[in-house]
């Protein structure tokens, strides 16, 4: 079992107090590691060294801030095996996509913010003088468990890149890979106290550092009502807050869609990660009229998916990351089936005796003001609405209270402009990848701000005006 301590200053430190946190392996329920219960005065511990060394972080020149990320990278890629057997223990994910899912946004990220620390165009003349971005000072980042690596690097390799030093609290569900991560900030030979961890949980370390008023500015990764409560908190000491919240996504399929891709996109939204991804597409808009058909390719897409041990190499669902959330995916089945929603693919789980593992689910003839069509599951369970009309479609693709992702299959043309009108801060045609250099965030519930590409740089950096 692995045991951690704090990442404090450049050294490892134990917590103030000897509480500790048990990590979980989802799929077996065995306990395989433990970090400190940090609290406030390790917050504070944490806050003054990222405070004493923000002055000379940010006096270095942006080449010398990238080569750090860049032997970051290296460290990543290196330690690539190490990363990916721990985060397939602590969330489940099948071990086969844990580089492809988790790890290799990682090493991507330390990339390309080193590239755009050196790039950057940090002042710009005016007609009355210059703008001029700096960095804010103290950034801290509250991180969750799904993506429990890539969520972390997303944010913070931004935030050191622009200058910033960094405070993390990662999920108390998946701490492990943030602890190696620290191990490889050490290995990089990052100044001590420009990334500092503190480990704990959410109501006690997480608050703490909300309210810090040593922490000028707080990227927060995590559910709408966990984000409402930080976001408060935070605004007691008027901190910048950017907060990346849950969605609702949908899929549309229009006239003239390729079908059979369609569905595999779909599919592969709502189950990879276990459904545990926010910006997952869990709701499908299709044709009432090719309902027979697209339900026919749902069943045989769904039956692909194998749920079981991560370790196995046929496994392409993992677990649940806990048996709270168990609980949670299968009452909202049960929900569904209360509802009237037709089940066909899945169905309620039986137990956890073995670990948490729930099969992916798909349910029909769900209307817009289902719960399981209204609240974010966060399980592998997809739900599918029939529409008579593309203005009916996009009234239910807009009636949310999210606006994080979206997708649209169609004639590329029509596909496009209806993607134009969906409310929501990224939206897929026909099955186009995206990348670290788009902008991430989303419209309405789903959140304030934006993480990568130049949006998400600029939102690690103050704006001064000089008029001269």
């Amino acid at each position: 079992m692995k045991e951690y301590q704090l990442f404090i200053d450049g050294k490892w430190t134990a917590g103030a107090e000897d509480r500790w946190i048990e990590v979980e392996n989802p799929a077996t329920k065995e306990i395989i590691g433990k970090v400190p219960r940090g609290n406030a005065e390790d917050v504070d511990r944490a806050v003054a060294a990222a405070r004493a060394a923000a002055e000379s972080w940010a006096a270095k020149a942006p080449h010398e801030r990238s080569e750090f990320l860049r032997k970051l990278s290296e460290v990543i890629e290196k330690r690539k095996d190490e990363f990916c057997t721990t985060i397939s223990s602590e969330l489940g994910i099948p071990l086969k996509y844990a580089f492809d899912y988790h790890v290799s946004g990682a090493i991507r990220e330390a990339k390309y913010f080193a590239d755009m620390c050196e790039n950057f165009e940090y002042e710009q003349k005016t007609d009355c003088g210059m703008i001029r971005r700096e960095p804010f000072g103290v950034v801290a980042g509250i991180t969750p468990w799904n993506y429990p690596l890539d969520q972390a690097t997303f944010k913070l390799f931004a935030a050191m890149a622009a200058g910033n030093t960094v405070v993390l609290k990662p999920s108390q569900n998946a701490p492990l890979c943030c602890c190696i991560l620290a191990e490889a900030i050490e290995e990089a030979g990052f100044p001590n106290g420009v990334f500092n961890l503190v480990t704990g949980a959410g109501g006690e370390v997480g608050n703490a550092i909300a309210l810090h008023e040593g922490i000028d500015a707080l990227s927060f990764t995590g559910s709408t009502s966990g984000g409402i409560e930080v976001g408060k908190l935070a605004l007691s000491t008027v901190k910048k807050i950017t907060l990346e919240l849950g969605g609702k996504s949908p899929l549309v399929v229009l006239e003239g869609a390729d079908l059979e891709a369609a569905v595999a996109d779909a599919c592969s939204s709502a189950f990879m990660n276990t459904g545990q991804t926010c910006c997952a597409y869990t709701r499908m808009l299709i044709p009432e009229a090719k309902k027979d058909e697209i339900e026919a390719l749902l069943k045989a897409e769904a039956e692909k998916y194998i749920t079981g041990d991560p370790l196995d190499p046929e496994t392409e669902v993992g677990p649940l990351i806990s048996e709270k959330a168990f609980n949670k995916v299968k009452g909202y089945i049960e929900k569904g089936i209360a509802e009237n929603a037709r089940l066909i693919a899945g169905g309620v789980p039986e137990n956890c005796d073995k670990g948490y593992y729930v099969n992916p689910t798909i349910f029909s003839d769900v209307s817009n003001d289902m719960t399981i069509a209204r609240e974010e599951i966060f399980g592998p369970v997809l739900a599918v609405i029939p529409y008579k009309t593309e203005e009916e479609a996009l009234a239910i693709a807009n009636d949310t209270n999210y606006g994080l992702y979206g997708a649209v299959y169609g004639e590329p043309a029509a596909a496009l402009e209806f993607a134009k009108k969906i409310k929501a801060g990224g939206v897929h045609v026909n099955g186009a990848g995206g990348g670290v250099d788009m902008p991430f965030g989303g419209y309405k519930q789903s959140g304030i701000g934006r993480e990568g590409g130049t949006f998400g740089f600029e939102d690690f950096l103050e704006i001064k005006a000089l008029c001269y």
